[in-house]
């Protein structure tokens, strides 16, 4: 049996899933069991901050968070294109080049009112 088995990726997934099993079932008999006809009362209510819940949502306006969600994405992907682009050939700064200026315009796109 070799020395380094427990570091084997399935080998320690399975001692992990087989502790967390064990786990599982050791708290499950530890945990609080409700009485067969106990009143459950204000605990299977919707809870909304201490307020009466009423049946009304609240519908957020996410109109100004996506262009800041998008904007936020282009600008990191650009920024991932620039780290890890080779600078040994020309085509492959040629290919960086033209996506960043592609961002460029898809910003601009997105940003004007």
């Amino acid at each position: 049996m070799p020395q380094n088995l427990l570091l084997n990726p399935p080998v320690t997934f399975l001692a992990i899933l087989a502790a967390s099993l064990l786990l599982t079932q050791a708290f499950k008999r530890l945990s609080f069991k409700r009485k067969a006809g106990e009143d459950r009362g204000a605990e299977m209510q919707a809870y909304s901050c201490g307020e009466d819940f009423k049946g009304h949502m609240i519908q957020p306006d996410y109109s100004q968070f996506f262009p800041f969600a998008f904007f936020f994405t282009i600008l990191h992907v650009v920024a991932l294109m620039i780290a890890t682009v080779p600078a040994e050939t020309v085509h492959t700064f040629t290919i960086a080049t033209l996506y960043i200026l592609g961002s460029v315009i898809g910003l601009i796109v997105l940003l004007r009112k």
